[in-house]
């Protein structure tokens, strides 16, 4: 087969930013980088993309080899090509982003690649261009949570209103007010309330919520408006 003449070969990578909230604080999955250059340092979860697979197809199989998850919430999120990113060779790298529970997941990760969870405001130094990246992906992030409900791929399968509120607190690195955001989630109809409710941090309890996957799925595109102006928080 004929091949383009005078094009310079280069190598095509992906790369993934997961994030993952506990609770309390939202989180990036770093690992350990195992092969030089920068061996030993902290990176994104990346590799090569096969000869026989595509973009999303390379980024699945990353990201099922670090948690053992398939079906996650993943969203391509940029490409990064500059000349000099990898010192070891011409590399071409395609991000994407992706969204995980860590309670529910955290014990299904791949103890090959010494992979640990870190609150983004702890985040350490990382290698070429991936704190480029991630700061791409958060900006992505909460653009795309002020009008979409995906931040619900974040959440357990029940949880209550004030743990949906120190999540979108925990994006957007600001408070809200707490009757206003109880009415805008509850206006977009997608919750299902529970008999149930979360008593270990109050005496009251809050009621247990569960999302209508039927609804989620139809309105993922819809846009809810859950946050005004997002780019002027803090």
């Amino acid at each position: 087969m004929t091949r383009y003449s005078r094009q310079t070969r280069m190598l095509i990578a992906v790369d993934c930013i997961i994030f993952g909230f506990d609770g309390q604080d939202l989180k990036l999955l770093l690992i350990k980088r195992g092969f030089e250059p920068e061996k030993g340092k902290w990176s994104l979860m990346g590799g090569f993309v096969q000869a026989d697979e595509g973009l999303e197809e390379a980024a699945t199989r990353t990201l099922t080899k670090l948690t053992g998850l398939d079906g996650v919430f993943m969203e391509q999120l940029n490409a990064y090509g500059g000349p000099n990113r990898d010192p070891m060779e011409r590399t071409l790298s395609v991000a994407y982003y992706a969204l995980i529970d860590i309670n529910q997941y955290k014990q299904q990760l791949s103890d090959e690649y010494k992979a640990e969870w870190f609150p983004l405001k702890e985040a350490p130094k990382l290698i070429f261009d991936h704190a480029q990246m991630v700061s791409e992906a958060l900006a992505r992030l909460r653009y795309k949570a002020a009008i979409h409900p995906l931040l619900f791929e974040l959440l357990p399968a029940k949880f209550t209103i004030p743990q949906l509120q120190i999540l979108f607190e925990a994006v957007y690195e600001s408070g809200f007010d707490k009757r206003n955001f109880s009415r805008k989630v509850l206006s977009t109809g997608l919750l299902i309330k529970q008999k149930e409710k979360e008593r270990a941090t109050s005496k009251r309890g809050a009621f247990y919520y569960k999302l209508d996957k039927r609804k989620y799925s139809a309105k993922f595109h819809a846009f809810l408006n859950f946050v005004s102006d997002p780019g002027n928080l803090k």
